[in-house]
């Protein structure tokens, strides 16, 4: 079983970027800081606005409560990672899956693997505009050009993309290049 690396981050305060690096790194780094001016965090990997606790007592903290899921067994194999959900499909879906080698399982995650294999490039292409966008509307939104770098962006114009956001602030123009990257292989 592989282990998944933990997710970098990188904070902004304003337009700055003020840290970067691994959870705990940032928050070490975001504790030194002197000025009380409203820190936003992301995740290196989505773009999504992460909240961090930066008291010094919360890193000794569990990340939440375990609840009653968590407590009792699962359906499938949760120590190899496997587990069970629903899927609704048609019943000529589920004929089809009942006449495959392994049964039904077998053939769903044969199916998904080579989707993943086949769309590998389109879906790092869709996840790398998703995360870009996703900080842009959290830090950018206000900066001239946004509408037409978004609309840049999602079109697949990477050269369009770089010029609407000279004008922006070094840090975050430099940052979102680095999310929107693999926006544009295979172009």
């Amino acid at each position: 079983m592989s282990s998944v690396p933990d997710p970098t981050l990188t904070a902004f305060a304003g337009f700055e970027r003020v840290a970067a690096g691994s959870r705990a790194e940032v928050i070490a780094q975001l504790r030194w800081r002197a000025d009380a001016q409203p820190v936003f965090v992301f995740d290196d990997a989505t773009g999504e606005r992460l909240d961090l606790d930066l008291r010094e007592d919360a890193s000794a903290a569990p990340d939440g409560p375990a609840t009653d899921e968590q407590a009792t067994r699962g359906v499938g194999r949760p120590k190899l990672g496997v587990v069970a959900r629903e899927v609704t499909l048609l019943p000529r879906h589920w004929d089809w899956l009942s006449r495959q080698p392994g049964g039904a399982s077998v053939a769903l995650r044969r199916l998904i693997d080579e989707a993943r294999r086949v769309h590998a490039d389109r879906d790092a292409q869709r996840a790398s505009r998703e995360a870009a966008y996703r900080f842009m509307s959290a830090i950018a939104g206000d900066l001239p050009g946004f509408e037409e770098a978004a609309r840049a962006l999602f079109a697949g114009e990477g050269t369009r993309f770089a010029e609407l956001l000279s004008a922006w602030p070094e840090d975050v123009r430099a940052y979102l290049q680095r999310l929107a990257a693999a926006a544009w292989s295979g172009q």
